[in-house]
């Protein structure tokens, strides 16, 4: 059944992603206290369907994320896709490079920022300082 296979799948990608390093409430938690179908169908769609397509891999994907989360400054998204990005293997020092190219489009002030909140995921998952 196809509802079957994209809950499995929903529920694959989410515990590789964030199945483990720091400890935070994902942002469906909140959803679900508003509308808990349109909770499922939002993550069936972005875990499910977009996070699991094969065309990026999930470090390549997770780094896209981080970036992007930089630039628009968002802390608690870009904190929730660090960890992600090193549960599914993002070379530590790649993704700093990735905040450093933030600067080009978003300014160092945002750099400032996800490298701030990039340090403090390190040191909850006990791997600051990289090495």
């Amino acid at each position: 059944m196809i509802g079957e296979a994209i809950k499995k799948r929903t529920q694959e990608t989410a515990n590789k992603l964030f199945g483990k390093g720091i400890r935070m409430d994902p942002p469906f938690l909140m959803w679900k206290e508003f509308d808990k179908d349109l909770a499922n169908d939002f993550s069936m769609f972005i875990t499910g369907n977009l996070y699991s397509r094969t065309v990026l891999t999930m470090p390549e994907r997770q780094m896209v994320a981080c970036g992007m989360l930089a630039a628009i400054r968002a802390r608690d998204e870009l904190r929730l896709h660090v960890n992600a990005a090193l549960n599914v293997g993002c070379d530590p020092k790649k993704l700093a490079e990735v905040f450093f190219q933030v600067a080009t489009y978003a300014g160092m002030p945002a750099v400032n920022e996800a490298l701030e909140v990039y340090r403090e995921v390190l040191k909850e998952r006990g791997e600051w300082p990289i090495t």
